[in-house]
């Protein structure tokens, strides 16, 4: 698999809930950063502690939330993914719709490190009362 099936795969389970898939790939020490103002704001250390930190919070806080890729640029062990972030969050019934970029290391076959950059006032609105 290539560097950028690798992530294809990766977001193909994100997009069904698969969370073995979204995990499959991804090295024990991988480096997860999500942007500073984003709910979930820091880095996180091995799947689990992403899982705890981000998705199950995704899953739990947010209906309908999505990451949809809408295309990518591949060059040696980097893969960047831009795409759209879209949800309701269910504390306030407030929906967005947010540009992302994602750029993903994987070295070997695994992914060793995510960055999120990605417009935090659009997320920002959806969090918020009234």
């Amino acid at each position: 698999m290539t560097n950028l099936q690798t992530i294809q795969a990766l977001y193909a389970g994100f997009a069904t809930g698969d969370m073995p898939a979204i995990l499959a790939n991804m090295a024990p020490d991988i480096a997860w950063t999500e942007a500073e103002g984003y709910p979930y704001a820091g880095t996180f250390h091995g799947p689990q502690a992403i899982v705890d930190g981000v998705f199950i919070k995704l899953a739990t806080e947010w209906d309908g939330y999505q990451a949809v890729p809408e295309r990518y640029v591949s060059e040696g062990d980097d893969v960047v993914a831009l795409g759209h972030y879209s949800g309701t969050y269910k504390a306030t019934g407030n929906s967005f719709r947010a540009p992302f970029v994602h750029a993903w290391t994987v070295q070997g076959g695994r992914i060793v490190r995510f960055v999120q950059y990605v417009d935090t006032v659009l997320v920002q609105r959806a969090l918020q009362q009234g």
